[in-house]
């Protein structure tokens, strides 16, 4: 008799001994099928069958239309079978039919084994017993008789005995030292399944013994709030209890003493791997989280945090799990403060994959998730131009979503999709330093320390625009003290770009000069080009340009992305005025970031040089809004000098040309 394999986890299905599939054909073959295995070997009557099948309303030829389902059923599981010759699988027996498999060929029953098993053992054993349960899930149990009746009871037993053993794992795991690893799969355990208490209570102790209290006490304070408004319940006593000891720092939470650093990371990457060999989705998922916080370790850790990311919502996109990316995709919420992207290749397939994500959440619930998947539209659309509305549409539905949850982590993340989209015109440095205002305060009250990085860096900014550089000094030294204490490396780029930025605009243009070549050194393996590229000859050139000096530059210089914008007054600094007139009548609209008014001003400075009023005029109606600001400070890392003097020299340039 050769072996056949039945699966109920997920959609009902067999394979045979070598593991291909066997064809059940059509849905009602299927539903006998799934049928006998939930009686588990009992005979099941052919007219509970009937009734079952047809819902109370049977045809005529019902009883012979179950004997033909099961007759193919037979040929199709016991295909070398002699005709005439009873089966030895799916039986008659009195009244009806039993499926007489053995335990261990039906994947529930193996399940269920496995986790009552797992209970006896210690947890070194017990965690990848559990594992090997947790895999053989395809998805919901009985998947394609979601609706039927006789699957029901069935199905909810399952789902809670997965449930338990999601957090018996979760326990083994914390036992065993491994809290990191516990909390990636807590927290997507809890985002589907917010009722379980036993949860929350596991992922908060976890989330402490990984050193993120702030983010456990944020745990507990999410689950009450969703307890009390979805459920109309009280957190149990475990919850609270657990609050009390985190927020007192309570010894039996300790998970005990630990080796250095490296053997921790070690012993703790060994077991993951020799726990999950397989999860594909817990393991996108934890990627995810780790790639997370490898993006501010440094430029090393940036760069590959990008690569990583993009692998991992591309294969979760594959699985067909909408849920599953929503979450890939969100729970990347890098703190992000320079507007114009690294890779805009990737930042375009990742907007792609939120918006198609977007539409496949199942409608009702998922607010959360939608709200992360909004903010990361937001967040990596920086840079378009001004008119880029979707993306500013999705700031705003984020930020007011994120309100509604009253969520601090989501609340951050929209916040930072905002800032990214306040560029649609020039003069907005106040509205941004409202934005980093917020982000700074609610990250601080919650532990966000990141976020709380960059709220100061935006403020540092905002207060860069208006040349109010005692408050930007205040703000770039409490970003690195933060930096220092939380080993932030990449915050120094900024600071040190800003403190460049100050002497530029402060001091004489040979100090300026100095500071800003010193700055440049630090962009060497930030991981950041959409940062690097072009801007060391950019800030030079708007230095000359703020202090009145000669255009000058290296034939040779790679402008980056700036090359439009810079290149035309190159080329009349060279006396080549007729080329120069071309590339203005072709030049693109300055892109909608941090450095709008610099750019701006090198287009206004051009025109009038060549009495192009057409560009003139818009180059007037861009900047008037910003009069009161340093053109490109509100950058924090370079300026062409006042607004006000490029709209003064717009102004003298048509005065002249009328006359």
């Amino acid at each position: 008799m050769r072996v056949v394999e039945f699966g109920v986890l997920g959609a009902v299905a067999a394979w045979d001994g070598s593991g291909e599939p066997i064809a059940l054909r059509g849905p009602r073959h299927r539903a006998v099928l799934a049928r006998l295995l939930v009686a588990r070997r009992k005979v099941v009557p052919v007219s509970r069958l009937v009734e079952d099948l047809w819902a109370g309303e049977p045809p005529a030829d019902a009883v012979g239309a179950v004997r033909t389902f099961v007759a193919g059923l037979r040929r199709a599981l016991e295909p070398e079978r002699p005709r005439r010759t009873p089966s030895r699988l799916l039986v008659t027996e009195g009244p009806g039919y039993a499926l007489r498999t053995e335990p261990a060929h039906v994947d529930a029953w193996r399940f269920e084994h496995t986790v009552a098993a797992a209970a006896d053992l210690p947890p070194a054993q017990a965690a990848p017993r559990l594992t090997e349960a947790l895999e053989l899930w395809r998805g919901p149990a009985y998947a394609d008789f979601a609706e039927e009746t006789w699957a029901r009871a069935e199905r909810s037993r399952l789902a809670g005995l997965r449930l338990t053993a999601v957090e018996r794992r979760a326990e083994a795991q914390l036992a065993l030292g491994a809290a990191a690893d516990a909390a990636a799969d807590l927290d997507a355990h809890v985002a589907e399944h917010p009722w379980r208490e036993d949860g929350w209570q596991l992922l908060a102790v976890a989330l402490y013994r990984s050193g993120r209290q702030a983010d456990a006490l944020s745990v507990l304070r999410r689950a009450r709030e969703l307890l009390r408004e979805h459920l109309g319940v009280e957190p149990g006593p475990r919850l609270s209890r657990t609050e009390q000891d985190i927020l007192r720092h309570a010894g039996h939470l300790d998970p005990g003493p630990t080796d250095a650093a490296a053997q921790v990371w070690a012993e703790a990457s060994a077991s993951y791997e020799s726990m999950v060999p397989l999860r594909a989705r817990t393991r996108l998922e934890s990627t995810a989280v780790l790639m997370r916080d490898l993006a501010v370790t440094g430029g090393g850790g940036l760069e590959a945090a990008r690569r990583h990311r993009a692998a991992a919502v591309a294969a979760a996109e594959q699985l067909g799990d909408p849920q599953l990316t929503a979450r890939v995709i969100g729970v990347y919420d890098v703190p992000a403060v320079w507007t114009r992207s690294d890779d805009p290749d990737q930042a375009d397939r990742l907007v792609g994959a939120a918006e198609r994500t977007l539409r496949l959440l199942p409608p009702g619930g998922h607010e959360a998730a939608r709200t992360r998947l909004l903010a990361t539209v937001a967040v990596e659309s920086r840079g378009t131009l001004p008119d880029g509305t979707r993306a500013l549409q999705a700031a705003h539905q984020a930020v007011a979503s994120a309100r509604r949850l009253e969520d601090a982590n989501l609340l951050v993340f929209a916040l930072n999709g905002l800032f990214m989209q306040s560029f649609e015109r020039a003069g907005l440095s106040a509205r941004r330093d409202g934005i980093g205002a917020e982000i700074a305060e609610v990250a601080a009250r919650h532990g966000l320390f990141t976020y709380e990085v960059l709220g100061r860096l935006i403020r540092m900014q905002a207060h860069s625009a208006t040349a109010d550089f005692a408050a930007a000094d205040e703000h770039a030294a409490a970003a690195d003290a933060l930096a220092e204490r939380h080993e932030l490396p990449l915050v120094a780029v900024f600071t040190t770009w800003y403190r460049a930025l100050r002497t530029a605009a402060t001091e004489p243009p040979h100090r300026g000069e100095a500071a800003y070549r010193q700055a440049a050194k630090s962009l060497t393996g930030a991981g950041m080009p959409g940062l690097e590229r072009g801007l060391l000859p950019l800030a030079l050139l708007c230095l000359r340009l703020h202090h009145g000096l000669p255009v000058t530059a290296d034939p040779h210089t790679d402008w980056g992305p700036y090359e439009p914008f810079v290149r035309p007054l190159l080329l009349l600094a060279e006396g080549q005025d007729r080329d120069a007139v071309r590339l203005l009548a072709g030049v693109p609209e300055p892109p909608g970031d941090l450095l709008y008014e610099a750019l701006w001003s090198l287009l206004a400075r051009a025109a009038i040089q060549v009495g192009d009023r057409a560009l003139m005029r818009r180059a007037r109606s861009a900047l008037e809004p910003a009069r009161g600001e340093l053109a490109g400070a509100a950058s924090g890392v370079l300026t062409a000098g006042p607004v006000a003097g490029h709209l003064d020299a717009l102004a003298a340039a048509f005065t002249v040309h009328a006359s």
